[in-house]
């Protein structure tokens, strides 16, 4: 083979593999679809075990997203580091891990996971656009099989930066160098409604529901556009530390991958409002 003609070779190998991931933080279907057989990555279902066990894609390891949750039913504190190691060891898991993130297609879950692996330190996380029911209305393969797995040495360590708490929290009220973003719908954020005792929001916050960084093609879901996000966030400065909270840290997390998209230091409140709106010595607005 000349040098010309490898040359060729190996710019069309890269030029696919960047096509691939041609974004930074999501994979269309189409995308996925092409890259499947490669071993390069894990993908991880975010569904229940017993919604993966009638259909995945090919390869698919299964991460139900209660597991991300201490307990859901209090609050949306993330799972303990010990929890997290036992189970990232379990699926192969490490930090350098590239991981390709998918739910069934309302994109909050696939976010939420993808928030908690960055939590724990795995720095090549990507969220499948549009979910697995896109996938099967593509006619793309589906699987039953469930693969074997190398155990992995994955030891936890958590990104701070990417974590917020309620003590956090409570200090970028006082911040002008932080802003706090309300992902919960209108109504939450005004005190009409409320998945806790108090009604009301935190105080500074402002109100950018969840459902803002979704659009709609034929009902079905997405992530929107880079511009357009850019154009949902450009009252937002990109030196301000960014702090978003929603009931449970569950659909703020479609604002952090927005965000982070968009190359803003942003950190996910995991209790959210939850915790905040039940503990009666935290201050409230409304």
């Amino acid at each position: 083979m000349t040098y010309f003609v490898r040359f060729v070779v190996l710019f069309s190998l890269l030029s696919s593999y960047h096509c691939a991931f041609s974004s930074p933080l999501r994979i269309s279907p189409e995308e996925l679809n092409k890259t499947l057989n490669s071993s390069s990555f894990i993908i991880l279902d975010v569904r229940s075990l017993k919604d993966y066990k009638k259909g995945h894609i090919p390869g698919a390891l299964n991460f139900p997203i209660d597991l991300t949750y201490q307990n859901k039913q209090l609050n949306g504190k993330i799972s303990a580091p010990q929890t997290m190691q036992n189970l990232f060891r379990t699926l192969g898991l490490n930090v350098n891990t590239p991981v390709v993130v998918y739910d069934n297609g309302e994109l909050a879950d696939a976010a939420r996971l993808f928030w908690v692996l960055e939590v724990y330190g795995l720095k090549q996380v990507r969220v499948l656009d549009h979910g697995y029911d896109q996938w099967l209305r593509l006619h793309y393969p589906d699987s039953i099989k469930i693969p074997q797995v190398k155990p992995s040495n994955y030891i936890a360590t958590v990104n701070n930066k990417h974590l917020a708490s309620k003590f956090t929290t409570l200090l970028a009220t006082r911040n002008t160098n932080q802003i706090i973003i309300d992902a919960r719908p209108k109504a939450a954020y005004t005190g009409k409604t409320s998945t806790a005792r108090r009604f009301g929001h935190i105080p500074t916050a402002i109100n950018v529901p969840s459902a803002h960084n979704i659009s709609y093609t034929n009902g079905i879901a997405g992530f929107k556009q880079l511009n357009e996000l850019g154009n949902l966030y450009r009252n937002i400065k990109k030196d301000k530390k960014v702090i978003i909270y929603c009931a449970v840290g569950r659909v703020s997390a479609t604002n952090y991958l927005a965000l982070r998209e968009l190359g803003y230091d942003v950190s996910n409140y995991d209790a959210s409002w939850k915790e905040w709106g039940n503990d009666f010595k935290l201050p409230i607005e409304k």
